[in-house]
């Protein structure tokens, strides 16, 4: 699938902080998250140019709670890219969970311009997920630090999305309340891949949670039974999350190589 080689892509250009030898125009797309932040861009026809991401915790339940924690890393991120790419990055895009609305909607827009990427358009995070796998016919879940959000496409057209506060960061405390340890140290246990298999038991009520909530969140909603559905963001990455979520969900459901990045690229296509 040509989508999923453009994730592979992005991935090794920020693992090896290389660029991609593409001309431009560029797009440039921002993914504040609870638990990171991502900048990527990419060529005019959405292929990964260059990319930077941050462990970070400026946001909570997809709400800015530190604007200028959040402005210091995207000034940081851009900085990095722009000297990879000897050029200046002055546009941007950005996502917010759906039903995000106000202020609320408008602080990832000014946490950006402040870095100095003017923003240009803001999109729901699982519509930008669906955009970077170039989905036209099918259900995305976007479950990240602090929320689960759902897109339902159909031909190409947006026509149902809902979100609920419930991801990663529940997981993180789960893991803390069982083994009595601090935030920290459960968020370092949940990123070590070598633990999942003794950590899946404890946090398995949280993952079923989640895929009930898309149930709910799909009730009534016959048409949408045989749509295939995707599974995105850094909650995914556990291992054994897509095959017991989709036990929970009743339907098998898809979960795309290096799912934390997939709304990131999702959001530059935008751009």
């Amino acid at each position: 699938m040509e989508q999923y080689e453009k994730i592979h892509q992005l991935y090794h250009l920020i693992e090896t902080g290389t660029v991609a030898d593409l001309p431009g125009p560029y797009k440039v797309g921002v993914d504040l998250g609870t638990a990171d932040v991502v900048l990527v861009v990419t060529d005019s026809h959405g292929n990964p140019v260059a990319g930077s991401m941050r462990w970070a915790s400026v946001v909570k339940d997809g709400l800015v709670v530190d604007f200028r924690g959040a402005t210091m890393i995207v000034e940081e991120l851009k900085a990095e890219v722009e000297e990879l790419m000897g050029i200046t990055l002055d546009q941007g895009a950005t996502a917010i969970p759906p039903g995000t609305v106000g202020r609320n909607a408008q602080a990832c827009g000014h946490v950006i311009a402040g870095a100095g990427l003017e923003p240009i358009c803001q999109i729901d995070e699982p519509v930008a997920a669906a955009k970077a796998l170039n989905i036209n016919h099918g259900i995305v879940v976007d479950i990240g630090g602090g929320t689960t959000g759902i897109a339902v496409l159909k031909h190409g057209d947006l026509i149902f999305t809902a979100d609920e506060a419930t991801g990663g960061t529940h997981i993180t405390l789960t893991i803390a309340g069982a083994y009595k340890i601090t935030v920290e140290e459960a968020e370092i246990l949940k990123k070590d891949v070598s633990q999942h298999r003794r950590i899946l038991p404890v946090i398995l009520p949280v993952i079923e949670k989640m895929a009930t909530i898309v149930k709910q969140m799909l009730a009534g909603q016959d048409e949408y039974q045989d749509y295939p559905v995707y599974v995105v963001g850094g909650t995914a990455t556990f291992s054994g999350f897509g095959e017991e979520f989709s036990k929970a969900f009743g339907r098998e459901v898809h979960v795309p190589p290096h799912p934390l990045l997939i709304t990131p690229l999702g959001i530059a296509m935008f751009g």
